[in-house]
């Protein structure tokens, strides 16, 4: 960024219902630059200053409301426990924040959701013009930060990999316990509860995402999250969910069936989604196109075993030109993973899809969805499979952070076999 100067507003508290708010959660890129958590927080990057080159704006010490709401960190501290240059009270940021903006003519801001902040930048670029007839120092040009931070974000580092594993491992953990603990007769929040559960007693902090517990025809809905129906004793039951560590996320789907047996048609579909999502992993290595080489590949294997089924009609060159295999598969194969679940950064680079590089977690999740009134042979009507893995790109080609979590039909079957029998109690 030069001598630019960027500015990164914490999240806003975000209310729940009348004078509760929801949990509060750090906006990603200030937590990656700072590792400060607390809300009504901004931090300033100032190269251009000659003494304070890192400064972070927090909420005063408050004995008062510290005893309501919890400790603060205050601006007292802040300074050396986050290893910034200075650190103000969030009240003094519109009357200091002109004395870093003037050190440069480029700011680093993003224009979003948070229109407080939208404003005051707004008023300090006004303000900035008109004082650019006195002096030859303010921010005329306006990047997207994202250009250089979203980047970064996107190679992890030794320890953003490391909080990767703890997020996966503890995700895999809540899948694993789902498929031990479920029983015939239970409602999807029922298992929803175990693997949140699970989340919780590791040492997560929160879901990373509302959790998809989807049985039957309700595992063909790709975001379903309302989680109320009974599961049939049929059904496959279809679970997306990751937990939240330390802002790390996983993000891991398994499908297996509510019985402990596949059906037959269950067992064909799910064969197809798996030879998919395992080839694609083993395609996963520095050099490859995620959204054209790896997509690609997936999408043929899918078609391919459509064709097998009767499902899709005609030939496999036929059904990728005119596409009609997105009427049961319509998403993407994957996505970036990490302080978000959708993380940031880009798939594109001047124009061309962008190479897997050592360092990137992305997810690897084909599937397959026919819903309870698709023209498909009725035997296979309400049948959702998603297998979703998370890939580590290495050097030498990748890891697979979720390995340890059952994915083949016998294994599967195996521990849902194991915990019926054992009758362990889940909260021993």
């Amino acid at each position: 960024m030069g001598d630019g100067v960027a500015v990164f507003f914490g999240a806003p508290a975000a209310y729940r219902t009348n004078d509760l708010n929801f949990e509060y959660r750090q906006d990603s890129d200030l937590y990656y630059l700072s590792g400060f958590e607390e809300p009504e927080s901004v931090l300033v990057i100032a190269p251009g200053h000659p003494t304070e080159k890192s400064v972070l704006f927090v909420r005063p010490r408050d004995r008062a409301k510290e005893t309501w709401n919890g400790y603060r960190c205050g601006p007292e501290r802040a300074a050396a426990m986050y290893h910034v240059d200075a650190s103000y009270s969030i009240d003094e940021l519109a009357t200091r924040l002109p004395a870093y903006l003037e050190t440069s003519d480029t700011l680093y801001y993003a224009f979003g959701a948070n229109d407080r902040a939208n404003a005051l930048v707004t008023e300090e670029l006004k303000r900035m013009s008109t004082a650019r007839r006195r002096s030859d120092k303010g921010g005329m040009i306006v990047k997207n930060p994202a250009l250089i931070l979203h980047e970064l974000r996107t190679i992890k580092t030794p320890y953003d990999i490391e909080g990767m594993e703890r997020a996966v491992r503890i995700s895999g953990e809540g899948h694993v316990a789902a498929m031990r603990y479920a029983r015939s007769g239970m409602h999807e929040y029922e298992i929803e509860a175990i693997i949140e559960f699970i989340f919780l007693s590791r040492g997560a902090q929160f879901p990373a995402y509302p959790s998809i517990v989807a049985g039957g025809a309700n595992a063909t809905v790709l975001h379903y999250t309302s989680n109320r129906d009974r599961v049939p004793d049929d059904a496959l039951v279809l679970i997306d969910a990751g937990a939240e560590v330390d802002y790390y996320n996983g993000d891991i789907t398994r499908t297996w069936p509510m019985s402990g047996r596949f059906s037959p048609e269950q067992r064909a579909v799910y064969d197809i989604v798996l030879a998919a999502n395992e080839k694609a992993i083993g395609m996963c290595r520095p050099g490859v196109r995620y959204n054209t080489d790896v997509h690609d590949e997936t999408v043929k294997i899918l078609v391919a075993g459509m064709i097998d089924l009767g499902i899709l009609k005609g030939s496999l060159d036929e059904n990728l030109t005119n596409e009609n295999y997105k009427q049961f598969y319509m998403h993407r194969t994957g996505h970036y993973l990490g302080l978000d679940t959708h993380d940031v950064g880009f798939y594109k680079i001047e124009g061309d899809w962008r190479e897997l590089a050592p360092g990137m977690v992305v997810t690897i999740e084909p599937g397959l969805y026919f819903a309870a009134d698709a023209d498909v042979d009725p035997r296979f009507r309400g049948i959702g499979v998603r297998i979703e893995d998370d890939i580590l790109i290495r050097k030498d080609g990748c890891t697979n952070l979720s390995e340890e979590v059952p994915k083949s039909a016998a294994e599967i079957e195996s521990v849902i076999a194991e915990g019926r029998a054992t009758r362990e109690p889940l909260f021993a």
